[in-house]
């Protein structure tokens, strides 16, 4: 049997990823046996990680209206995923239909089937990048074109961080897009730490992901706090995933492993 039409030429579908496990975890179908498999694995290792990951998609949504009805217009979501219901630009242009929107993504299942869903749409695009090398998205010509950096942008890293090991100075890419941003420019974050009370359960399903290209490098609340250095963080502060400005009408269970936080550049807060 061959390849689904929308796997580009040479993607390796004996190895899970983790783009298309969450795509999984989500409800997508985006992805192969091997990725099914692995979050299947993980859900037996750490039961409820599949609402983990619902209520980080969650936080985004959210984090997208707030930041809309602050008036951004720009959005940089850098390891944005397979596109399933709830996107960024879904988000952002149905509260402000002028919004533009760049995702990036190393996976290239995730670049093609989001390049195939924004045709047609001149606000919203996608790129293959590494975040890790961040020169090379700021000065990619599709982003250049899509966002305008002498006017405030968001930069979006959901779930990302904590695959970028210290080696690879997560701090120093958020201060790289610092200093390509102008005053009233935010980050959004979401980040991994290490669980207190499922904390071999957390260690079961770190150890899947070591066999995997993209381990998972959790970091204490200081540090995460850390990566913010320069930027004015707003209420209510770093918090669990499901505690930041949680929708009234949402019954989530409490999700302390995973932390967020949404930063300004500048002084002033809205």
């Amino acid at each position: 049997m061959g390849l689904p039409e929308w796997v580009p030429d040479g993607v390796d579908i004996t190895t899970p990823n983790a783009a298309r496990v969450y795509d999984y975890t989500l409800g997508g179908f985006h992805n192969f046996q091997v990725d099914r498999e692995f979050a299947e694995d993980a859900q037996r290792a750490w039961p409820g990680i599949f609402q983990l990951a619902h209520a980080n998609r969650a936080y985004l949504g959210r984090a997208v209206q707030w930041l809309a009805k602050q008036g951004v217009r720009q959005f940089l979501d850098i390891g944005s995923g397979i596109p399933t219901l709830g996107n960024v630009h879904e988000v952002a242009q149905g509260l402000a239909p002028e919004a533009r929107v760049m995702y990036v993504d190393i996976d290239p299942v995730a670049v093609a089937h989001s390049r195939h869903i924004l045709a047609g749409n001149p606000r919203a695009s996608a790129i293959s990048g590494d975040l890790r090398r961040p020169e090379e998205i700021l000065a990619h010509p599709e982003v250049l074109a899509l966002l305008d950096f002498s006017e405030p942008v968001a930069l979006l890293l959901m779930a990302v961080l904590h695959f970028v090991s210290d080696e690879d100075d997560p701090g120093g890419i958020i201060r790289r897009f610092d200093e390509a941003t102008v005053s009233g420019s935010y980050v959004a974050l979401s980040h991994g730490i290490p669980a207190e009370v499922k904390a071999a359960e957390q260690d079961e399903v770190r150890n899947l992901y070591r066999r995997t290209p993209t381990a998972v490098h959790l970091r204490t609340p200081q540090q995460v706090a850390g990566l913010f250095d320069g930027w004015s963080v707003i209420e209510p502060g770093l918090v669990p995933i499901t505690e930041w400005y949680p929708d009234p009408e949402d019954d989530e269970a409490p999700q302390p492993a995973v932390l967020a936080a949404l930063a300004r550049k500048g002084a002033d807060r809205p």
